[in-house]
């Protein structure tokens, strides 16, 4: 069984890491925050919402997120809803990515790591 040698493992390791940053790059737009829908009742007394059982209105799409440090909250058309819960899937999909870029990264740097120590210890 042949053993591989640290340029190939570097290799292969780099090939995985292009290619999550190829996947990165097909990312369409991002959003952070989240997506709700909501049921609600009126305030008139003989409407389906007050039978039994209620019958809510909706739903109404409502978007929340952080921005400047403050809760922001956006209700949204059924069109809104869909664009946003687009970009926010690419959001999760992109902290995804790169989680796996962090890892593979960090093996890379270990391979190399290991490859100074070795070519050090032999001119010692």
């Amino acid at each position: 069984m042949a053993r591989t040698t640290s340029n190939e493992r570097l290799a292969r390791v780099r090939r995985r890491y292009d290619a999550l940053l190829s996947e990165v790059s097909k990312i369409g737009y991002i959003a952070s925050g989240s997506l709700a829908a909501r049921y609600n009742r009126c305030g008139k007394p003989n409407c389906r919402c007050h039978d039994d059982p209620p019958r809510l209105h909706g739903p109404y799409w409502h978007w929340t997120a952080k921005v400047d440090g403050k809760t922001v909250n956006r209700r949204l058309s059924d069109a809104e809803a869909a664009i946003y819960q687009e970009s926010i899937a690419n959001d999760r999909r992109l902290r995804q990515l790169t989680d796996e870029l962090r890892d593979v990264a960090h093996e890379a740097l270990e391979i190399m790591l290991a490859e100074a120590r070795t070519s050090r210890s032999r001119f010692n």
